[in-house]
Order: C-alpha cells, then structure tokens, then sequence
C-alpha cells in the first residue's frame, strides 16, 4: 500500500472511531474499566457514617477534631491491544474484511482510552510475537498503531493465542486491561494461559467473525482455501448434510470457545462482519460497569 493510500485510509478510520469513541464510548468505558486502585486525595472533618478506618490521627490529635482521609479513584490505566494478524483475518464476504473490522474496534477503544488520560499499547502476533508497540499517550502514538495495523506484514500465517497473553504476562509488570481481538481461529488449548494470565490483568476478548464460518451459502462446487496452512479442497455446498455438518462443527467450536472464556472468568463478545460492532462494544461494557 502506497504512502499516500495509507495516509487517507487513517485519516478516515480517525474521522469515524474519534467519533464514536468521544459520542458514545468515552463515558462507558470510564465506568466500565475502573483503575488501578485508590489514592489519597485530602482530608476533611469526620461526619456521621464515616469508615473509622479512614481516621487520620495525626491531623485528628493536632486540631483535637476527628478528620478522614478521602481516597480518589487511580483513573490512569494501562490498555494493551492484543490484534491477531494472522492470515485467517485477511477474509470477509459481507462487508468488510475481519481485518478491517478490528482495526477499527481497536482505534475505537484506543480513542476511548486516550480520552480518559489512559496509556495505550500493541501486541502483533500470529503463532508469535510479530511487533510490539510500548504503551504511551496521545493522538500521535494511536494515528501510528491505527498506520501500522493498515500496512502490517506478519512473517506468519498462523495463531497461537497462548503466546499472546504468556507475552502480556511477562512484559507488563502493573495490572493492565487488556484486548484480545481475533477470530479464535486457533488450533492449540490456550484456557490455562489465559486464566492465569486474568489473574494478573484485567482481559477482554472480542471475536470477529464472517457470516460464511457459521454456514455454508448453496451454491454448488466450491473451492475452499485455509487462509492459515494454504491447504484447498472443492466441497460441494449442495449438499444439505454437508451444510449442516459445517453448521455443527461451528456451533461445536464456539461453545468450546465460550467455555474457555467462562472457566477463565474472563468477558467476551463475538461479533460478526455484518453486524454493527457499536451495539456489540456498548453492550460489554455495560455489563461491566
């Protein structure tokens, strides 16, 4: 992709998911992601119901007066951006690619999260580590991630989710929110890394998926390509048993993924290429707040 193209392609993706994220998302993601913790703000008198344990006694003994503290929520977090760049996202017959899709639910939740003063971060992967991106602030830092998300070349084709949040673990110290986007097309178990790994930080998945992996259209001969291994085969989508075996192997697939998810304790949501990703992200989020 030239230069030029580039250029125009972030600036329009900007326009849009800027947008969104100061109209809609910037105040349910402040109260769906809270912060790290605590800290302390001022002191004032003691009024009735007050915790005792908020007492400061060292203002308390030199005004002979009851004073607390008042603790004020840390807002400032650390947001990782986990994006599959797979070969398996370079696919979509509705509108748009899976590919397109995630860059935009991440610049989304990226201007959602520089809104709210929040430091924001990439990890590229495939079945490894492809880039990462250190988190910083600013429009200039997510204008660079959204210019590398358009014109990323991974060295792999294949995923491996377990690498991803095994890498979160080790290089982020603090706790920090993080996002897994991808289509789960994975082949290996990654439940136990990602559990231990939410543990630690705070992980959110966000699947993307195209209409095609859930059925198959009828129309008759039809060559299929594995966008991860290049493996092809002709099936014949005329057959209705053939349909619904793939309907059923997807159905299967899905609720092992749930599964993972559920038994992880970690929030998720799928949301298909021809869908309206905004409902999607607003309802996670206000399930969370």
């Amino acid at each position: 992709m030239e230069t030029s193209e580039i250029i125009k392609k972030v600036r329009k993706i900007e326009i849009k998911t800027r947008g969104l994220s100061s109209n809609i998302f910037a105040g349910q993601y402040h109260s769906a992601f809270k912060g790290r913790g605590m800290a302390f703000s001022e002191v004032r008198e003691y009024q009735f119901g007050d915790d005792v344990r908020d007492i400061d006694w060292n203002v308390t003994a030199r005004f002979h007066r009851p004073y607390v503290k008042v603790f004020e929520e840390e807002r400032e977090l650390t947001v990782m951006l986990l994006i599959d760049v797979s070969g398996s996202l370079d696919f979509g017959t509705q509108k748009q690619m899976k590919r397109d899709m995630v860059t935009e639910i991440a610049a989304t939740i990226a201007f959602s999260a520089i809104q709210n003063n929040d430091k924001i971060g990439v990890v590229f992967f495939s079945d490894k580590i492809e880039k990462y991106i250190p988190p910083k602030k600013g429009r200039k830092h997510i204008l660079y991630i959204i210019r590398e998300m358009l014109d990323f070349q991974p060295e792999s084709k294949r995923t491996d989710v377990k690498q991803a949040v095994e890498f979160l673990s080790s290089v982020q110290k603090r706790r920090t929110t993080a996002f897994i986007l991808s289509d789960f097309y994975v082949r290996n178990d990654f439940q136990q890394s990602l559990q231990i790994c939410n543990r630690k930080h705070d992980v959110v998945a966000i699947q993307v998926y195209d209409q095609r992996a859930r059925e198959l259209p009828d129309v008759g001969l039809m060559k299929v390509v594995d966008a991860e291994t290049g493996f092809e085969q002709y099936v014949d989508t005329g057959s209705k048993r053939l349909r619904q075996a793939y309907q059923r192997y997807w159905m299967t697939r899905q609720a092992e993924l749930q599964e993972t998810f559920n038994k992880s304790n970690v929030d998720n949501v799928s949301i298909a290429t021809n869908e309206d990703f905004v409902k999607s992200l607003l309802m996670l989020f206000k399930q969370r707040s």
